[in-house]
């Protein structure tokens, strides 16, 4: 029986401001770090990132990934910022044939470099980087049902200490990030709410919050909360992956803007 991963779903805020300081991440910091005490260490980590999407899924397999500063505008430290974590090249073939096995087109990339999705939470989270990580990419188009599937492929991984970690944001309208207007607030609760509800409730089976995931663009205000999903589908691979109603659903504050933490813990 293959063992289970602890699985995570994180809101992982705006570029690399959680590590410049700025306010309006200081309850993500904050929620992040006691999520990595309360935690058993991982062996390794499997990130699956809004912000890398490839013809098919695609995992680093680099031993030493290094670091992509996919950002910019911001202060000079932004492109300072250092995570010597290794890659796991064995993690990262077994992710692979777990992926082919269950019939999905994957590819293995030993250049990939950790984009910020994965460097900025992880340094904040495991700061000395000591961990292994690996990348899991998007796939382009952002079909809803392929990033379903590519949560239940995982299912079939057989790593002891693992934890996968979904990073994206619950709400990702960028225009809306810097607007105070309480309507904005209104409609990501909506969508929020909803959200809630399919990721808490126990009464819906595996198969059922499935189908609700391929109708999310049916919630409310779900559009306004993403005018494009990328950085909604590592929660859909999360939710498919565990196979089962959240352990714990948070709220933090990340820029004005109300953000959904997801945790689902090994029995």
């Amino acid at each position: 029986m293959a063992k289970q991963p602890h699985v995570a779903f994180i809101s992982h805020g705006g570029g690399p401001l959680p590590l410049l300081g700025d306010v309006a991440h200081a309850q993500l910091v904050t929620y992040l770090q006691k999520l990595s005490r309360e935690l058993p260490k991982p062996r390794a980590i499997l990130v699956i990132s809004a912000h890398w999407e490839a013809p098919v899924f695609t995992v680093s397999s680099g031993a030493l990934p290094g670091l992509a500063y996919d950002y910019y505008g911001f202060p000079a430290a932004a492109y300072q910022i250092r995570y010597p974590c290794a890659g796991e090249p064995s993690l990262a073939h077994q992710v692979a044939d777990a992926l082919q096995a269950f019939g999905l087109e994957v590819a293995l990339d030993d250049e990939r470099r950790l984009d910020h999705g994965v460097f900025v939470p992880l340094k904040i989270m495991y700061p000395n980087a000591n961990i292994p990580v690996v990348q899991l990419s998007l796939k382009q188009g952002l079909d809803t049902a392929a990033h379903l599937a590519l949560g239940e492929a995982l299912q079939g991984l057989n790593y002891d200490g693992l934890l996968v970690l979904g990073s994206g944001f619950s709400f990702h309208n960028m225009r809306e990030f810097f607007n105070s207007d309480p309507e904005a607030e209104q409609k990501n609760r909506a969508f929020a709410d909803w959200l809630k509800q399919v990721c808490t409730n126990t009464q819906l089976t595996a198969r059922e919050r499935q189908e609700q995931w391929l109708q999310w663009q049916q919630a409310p205000q779900a559009r306004f909360c993403h005018p494009r999903e990328e950085h909604l589908l590592p929660l859909l691979s999360c939710t498919a992956l565990a196979g089962r109603a959240a352990d714990r659903y948070s709220e933090v504050s990340i820029l004005n803007k109300t953000a959904a933490m997801l945790e689902w813990h090994v029995p």
